[in-house]
């Protein structure tokens, strides 16, 4: 007597592959909807918040009382897109000085008494930084075609001379009313942002006044801002 043969168990049932992930072509076309925008903007927020959290530390959560010696520029004023020329012609662009803080001063390149005094105390200040100095970089922008005195090469060792026209500096340094651009040291953050200027004719008094400033910067941008850069 012949069996009928048993159905075949479920087990037996051959796989059924079913694909519930891929995006038909019109879905993949589709602009990201609103929650990934939210999403995206979150990720990037996250990503500045060191930046951001600095920034205000210094300029918006202040003790009550303290001053800064130097004058905040507001709006602050990025490095222009201009090509410098170093002391042997090679063309240097401006903005490569991003990703440190920088110490700024201008002057002829003949570099009367308040331009040598000015390079004095900004040698000064950066070293009176200790172990956070090399984070600052000293940077002296000639403005004419004047050279440069053989005896003022020891005071520029370690600093980044450049020279850069006239008019294309006062478009972008801005000076106290009344002065010129060669009376003040400038500070440039490492965004590339002229940010704050000291008063005219710094001495031994003020220069100090100038240091607690540097170090409060220091200090404000401590968790993003490495030595050197990238």
């Amino acid at each position: 007597m012949s069996q009928v043969p048993a159905s075949p168990s479920s087990s037996d049932q051959p796989l059924g592959l079913t694909v519930h992930d891929l995006p038909t072509p019109e879905q993949a076309a589709q602009p990201p909807t609103r929650m990934g925008r939210w999403k995206m903007l979150f990720i990037l927020l996250v990503c500045a918040s060191p930046v951001i959290a600095s920034y205000l530390t210094y300029y918006v959560i202040r003790p009550e009382g303290r001053r800064n010696f130097g004058e905040l520029i507001n709006p602050q004023r990025p490095l222009p897109d201009l090509q410098a020329r170093a002391l042997d012609g090679q063309p240097v662009a401006l903005r490569s000085l991003k990703d440190q803080w920088l110490l700024v001063s201008v002057g002829g390149g003949d570099c009367a008494a308040a331009c040598q005094q000015n390079l004095y105390f900004q040698r000064q200040l950066r070293e009176s930084l200790g172990r956070e100095k090399d984070r600052l970089d000293r940077v002296w922008l000639i403005s004419d075609d004047a050279p440069v005195a053989d005896a003022l090469q020891p005071a520029l060792d370690g600093a980044t001379v450049l020279r850069v026209p006239a008019e294309q500096l006062a478009a972008w340094l801005v000076p106290t009313a009344g002065q010129a651009l060669q009376a003040h040291l400038f500070v440039v953050d490492p965004l590339g942002n002229l940010m704050m200027r000291f008063p005219p004719g710094l001495d031994l008094a003020t220069a100090a006044k100038a240091k607690k400033d540097l170090e409060r910067l220091l200090r404000a941008s401590n968790s993003w801002d490495q030595p050197g850069r990238p």
